[in-house]
C-alpha cells in the first residue's frame, strides 16, 4: 500500500539549515570519476555509485567533512537484516554547536519513484542520556520490515533533513568484498599493476626489482656480505609502509583463508586481479602471492627469516634504496608452520594438480618449520630497537618479535594445524597439555580472538579428545554470556551505534572487527541456535559501523564513492599516497586519491603529536631539531586530540611530527580481520 509521496525533486533541492553553515552542491561538487580497475556488475540490483551529495543539504561542515545527523550503512542491508537507522544530536566534541531535535514523522524513501514505503517515530536510546564513548544523544529508527530490493533514504519529514542513499539487496556487500580482497593486490611488492588490473589512476610498474633491492636482498647483520644475498622478491607491504613481516603476512593469510573456507561462495575468480579468470578463487591466488614469498623467507633448514625492510618511494616503483633482511627467529619459524600447515589443507583440496602439489610442498615445508623451531626455542630479533638489539635500527619499521606468551600462542597454533595434517600422536599430547593456557580464564575478548578461535578450530576436528572440545566449547559459551564486555554489551544496547568494544586504541576498527569476530565465532562453534542467529545478527552490526554507522558517518574505507559510499575516507597514511602528492594525496574534485577499499585504522584517543613538538628550549629537540616538519605541530588537532572515543579521528595524512599513522594508516592485518568477517555476510 502506498503510504505517502515525496517529491524526488523536494529531496534533492532541500535548503540549508544548518547551525554552523550549509552546504550548497556547487561548494561541494561531485566526487571525481576514478580510472575503474573493472566494470562491476556484480553488485545490488540497482547499481548505485553514490554521486548524489544532495543528502549534504542542510548539515553542517566539520573537520571530517559534512556533520551527519541520520547515519546508516552506505552500502546497504540483505533483504531479511536488521536495519536501524541511528539519529544523532551531538552534545560532546567538535561537532557539539550542530543543535539537533529529531521531528516526530519519519519514512523510508524510495528514491526511484519518490514513495515512502514505511513511515513511523524514532525510539531514543538509552532515555535519552548522553553517550560517553561518542559524546551524542541518539535515536534509532527500525526499518526491518522493508525488504524490497531497491535503494532507498531516510527522511525526516518535520526536520527536512536525509540520509545518504543506501541499497537493500541480498548482494549488497559483494562489490565491498571485492574491493576489500582487491586491497592485498595494491600491496603486492615487486608485482606489475596495469591499468586493466589496478585502474588507471594506480598503475604502477613492478617495484623493488632493482640492483641490491628485494632480488638481490643482504643481510642487515652483514650488509657488505654479497654471498648472503637472498631472492626475496613478492609479498604484501605490510601497511602504510613498504617492510614486510613474516608473522604478520603469515597472521593475514590464516585470516584470509579462514574467511574463504568457512565462505567459498563468496569469493570468485571474478575480482580483476592480474590472476582473473584462471578459474581459481581469486583470494586464493592472491594469498599464494603471498606464500610464495613466505617460501622464500625460509631457509633450507626450516627455519624463517623474520622481516623484510625495504625502501620507499611514491609510487613504489620509484623506491629505488637497497633491500635487507633480519636473521631467522622462532616466532617467525612458527607462524611460518601454522600459515604453511593451514595453507597446505586448503590447497591440497583442490582440484588443480598443481595446487594439489602445491599444497603437499606446504606441508613438507610447515613440517621442517616446527622441528627447527622447537629445536631453537628462543632465537629472537628486535628490529629497528637499538635498546634491545644492538645495531637494528633501521630495519623495517614496526616491532615484529613476540613476547613469551605470543610465541607460544604460535606455537599452539602450529600444532593445532599440523595436527590436523598428520593427526600426530605427539602433536595430540602437546595440545591437549596446553590448550588451558592459550587465552585468560576471563575470556573471550576482543584482545584474543586470534587465539581463541583457534581453540575452537582444533575443539571441531574429529580427532580432538571429546573432554577437550567440550571444555573449550562450553568455557568460550559460558564466559561470552557471563563476560561484561560481551553479550551483555549488547543486550544492554551499551552503544548507541550498535557496536560496542571495551576500549578505543591504536586501529580500532580491527578492534570492532574483532569483536564482530567472538560473535560470529558463537553461531559458528555453541549449539543455542536462537542465540547463534542473534549473534550473527549483532556481529552485522560492527560491519555497519565500518561502513558508516558511526559518529562521523564516514565509511572506513577509502575512495569507495563509485561503489555506492557517499561519504568514505579520502585519504590515509601510506607511502605511496603520501601527504603532498600531486595525484595521490587525497580524493578531490580533479585527484583520484588513494586505491579504493583500504580499511583505515580507526578513532584513537591515545594519538598524540610527536614529543619535540612540545619540547622546550635549550632541549635539542626544541622545535623538533628545527626541522621543517616542525610546522605540522602547530596545527589544528581537535579532533582526534581532546574527543570522545569514537570521535578521535581526523581525516589527515601528515608524517612526523603530527604521527597520523596511529590515526589513518591501513594494515593487511586490520585488512585480513575485517574480510574475515564481512565475508559471512557476502556469500
Amino acid at each position: 500500500m502506498r503510504i505517502a509521496v515525496l517529491s524526488l525533486t523536494m529531496l534533492l533541492l532541500w535548503g540549508c539549515h544548518g547551525k554552523l553553515g550549509c552546504v550548497s552542491e556547487s561548494s561541494q561538487g561531485r566526487s571525481r570519476q576514478a580510472g575503474l580497475p573493472f566494470d562491476d556488475r556484480s553488485g545490488p540490483t540497482v547499481a548505485r555509485t553514490g554521486q548524489d551529495t544532495t543528502w549534504q543539504r542542510g548539515l553542517s561542515i566539520g573537520p571530517n567533512g559534512p556533520i551527519p545527523l541520520i547515519v546508516v550503512d552506505q552500502f546497504g542491508y540483505r533483504i531479511l537484516d536488521v536495519k536501524v537507522a541511528v539519529l544523532r544530536d551531538p552534545h560532546v566534541g567538535y561537532d557539539a554547536a550542530v543543535d539537533y531535535t529529531p521531528g516526530t514523522r519519519f519514512g523510508v524513501v524510495d528514491k526511484r519513484t519518490g514513495v515512502t514505503v514505511k513511515q513511523g517515530p524514532a525510539v531514543a536510546w538509552n532515555n535519552g542520556a548522553t553517550d560517553s564513548s561518542s559524546g551524542d544523544r541518539a535515536w534509532w529508527f527500525d526499518f526491518s520490515d522493508v525488504q524490497q530490493p531497491g535503494t532507498y533514504t531516510i527522511v525526516d519529514f518535520d526536520r527536512q533533513i536525509r540520509s545518504v542513499e543506501f541499497d537493500i539487496d541480498d548482494a549488497v556487500y559483494h562489490r565491498v568484498l571485492k574491493n576489500a580482497v582487491r586491497m592485498f593486490f595494491y600491496q603486492r611488492a615487486g608485482f606489475r599493476k596495469t591499468s586493466m588490473s589496478a585502474g588507471a589512476d594506480w598503475a604502477d610498474a613492478a617495484s623493488h626489482l632493482g640492483n641490491l633491492q628485494d632480488p638481490h636482498s643482504h643481510s642487515w647483520l652483514d650488509k657488505r656480505d654479497s654471498t648472503l644475498a637472498r631472492d626475496l622478491r613478492g609479498g604484501w607491504f605490510d601497511a602504510g609502509d613498504y617492510n614486510k613481516y613474516t608473522s604478520w603476512t603469515a597472521r593475514a593469510v590464516i585470516g584470509l583463508l579462514r574467511a574463504f573456507e568457512e565462505n567459498p561462495s563468496a569469493f570468485g575468480d571474478n575480482f580483476d586481479i592480474a590472476e582473473s579468470g584462471n578459474g581459481i578463487p581469486d583470494v586464493l591466488d592472491e594469498v599464494k602471492w603471498a606464500l610464495d614469498w613466505l617460501k622464500r623467507m625460509q631457509n633450507s633448514d626450516g627455519a624463517f627469516l623474520c622481516v623484510q625492510g625495504l625502501s620507499a618511494g611514491s609510487p613504489p616503483s620509484a623506491a629505488v634504496g637497497p633491500s635487507y633482511y633480519g636473521p631467522a627467529t622462532t616466532a617467525a619459524s612458527l607462524m611460518g608452520a601454522a600459515a604453511f600447515a593451514y595453507a597446505a589443507k586448503i590447497y591440497e583440496a583442490r582440484s588443480e594438480l598443481e595446487l594439489e602439489e602445491y599444497g603437499a610442498d606446504l606441508a613438507t615445508r610447515a613440517g621442517k618449520a616446527w622441528e627447527w623451531a622447537n629445536s631453537h626455542p628462543k632465537e629472537l630479533y628486535y628490529n629497528n630497537d637499538n635498546s634491545k638489539q644492538a645495531g637494528s635500527s633501521g630495519l623495517a619499521a614496526g616491532q615484529q618479535e613476540m613476547d613469551e606468551a605470543e610465541r607460544q600462542f604460535a606455537k599452539f597454533e602450529a600444532a593445532v594445524h599440523l595436527f590436523e595434517l598428520t593427526k600426530d600422536s605427539r602433536l595430540s599430547e602437546y595440545i591437549a597439555s596446553n590448550y588451558t593456557n592459550v587465552v585468560p580464564t576471563t575470556a573471550p575478548s576482543l584482545w584474543v580472538a586470534d587465539q581463541q578461535e583457534t581453540l575452537l578450530y582444533y575443539a571441531k576436528l574429529p580427532e580432538a579428545a571429546s573432554t577437550v572440545q567440550k571444555a573449550i566449547i562450553g568455557r568460550f559459551m559460558t564466559n561470552v554470556i557471563r563476560n561484561a564486555d560481551q553479550w551483555p554489551m549488547i543486550m544492554a544496547n551499551s552503544d548507541p551505534y550498535r557496536a560496542p568494544i571495551k576500549g578505543y586504541t591504536w586501529g580500532s576498527n580491527k578492534s570492532k572487527a574483532m569483536q564482530a569476530r567472538i560473535y560470529q565465532l558463537v553461531e559458528r562453534y555453541g549449539d543455542d541456535a536462537a542465540l547463534g542467529a542473534k549473534a550473527v545478527s549483532a556481529a552485522e552490526e560492527y560491519v555497519h559501523y565500518i561502513h558508516g554507522v558511526n559518529p562521523l558517518g564516514l565509511v572506513y574505507l577509502t575512495n569507495m564513492g563509485q561503489f555506492g559510499a557517499e561519504h568514505s575516507a579520502k585519504t590515509l597514511f601510506h607511502t605511496w599516497f603520501a601527504d603532498g602528492s600531486p595525484k595521490w594525496d587525497a580524493v578531490t574534485d580533479d585527484t583520484p586519491g588513494p586505491a579504493p577499499g583500504y580499511l583505515v585504522g580507526g578513532p584513537n584517543p591515545g594519538f598524540a603529536l610527536d614529543a619535540c613538538c612540545a619540547a622546550t628550549f635549550p632541549s635539542p629537540n626544541y622545535h623538533c631539531r628545527f626541522a621543517r616538519a616542525y610546522a605540522l605541530c602547530t596545527k589544528n588537532y581537535s579532533p582526534p586530540i581532546g574527543q570522545p572515543d569514537q570521535k578521535s579521528y581526523l581525516q589527515f595524512n601528515s608524517d612526523w611530527p603530527a604521527n597520523s599513522w596511529s590515526i589513518t594508516e591501513p594494515s593487511i592485518g586490520y585488512q585480513a580481520q575485517y574480510v574475515r568477517v564481512l565475508a559471512a555476510y557476502a556469500r
